[in-house]
């Protein structure tokens, strides 16, 4: 069937809390856009960032992970994704084999572990950063 979207397994946003304040700060704009004709146009600031709080994020698919944007859209097969790396702020951006880098709006480290098995993915033990104690032990004197 041609024109059926299928819907992603695992849906990751940012918190409903940016769309409410983008509601308040409407709110708070309108007094000042009826103030003057010319400010008008400040009403735009929060209406981008409602659009924005509420279309932002991650789909993630079986076989793709598909990152909403403003505007735009970037999907990605799974197949390409060398790996899922955080960021010391714990914000997830995806490694892809050629090289390029995608923030996954949404996706933090407390998410992850939702997000690969939704996706059907393994997550890959940390590696091992100990080295051989015998090498760097010094021997009694």
């Amino acid at each position: 069937m041609t024109g059926v979207s299928d819907k992603p397994v695992l849906r990751v946003r940012k918190s409903g809390a940016l769309l409410v304040a983008a509601l308040i700060a409407f709110v708070s704009t309108v007094p000042l856009a009826g103030a003057r004709w010319a400010l008008t146009p400040l009403l735009l600031v929060p209406l981008a960032a409602g659009v924005w709080a509420w279309r932002a994020g991650t789909d993630v698919h079986p076989d793709r992970l598909r990152v909403r944007a403003l505007i735009g859209t970037t999907e990605v097969p799974w197949s390409q994704v060398a790996e899922l790396a955080p960021d010391p702020r714990g914000r997830v951006s995806a490694l892809l084999d050629n090289g390029n880098v995608i923030r996954l709006t949404g996706v933090t480290t407390a998410n992850l572990p939702a997000v690969l098995a939704a996706g059907g993915q393994q997550m890959s033990p940390a590696p091992d950063t100990d080295t051989d104690t015998d090498t760097n032990e010094t021997a009694p004197q």
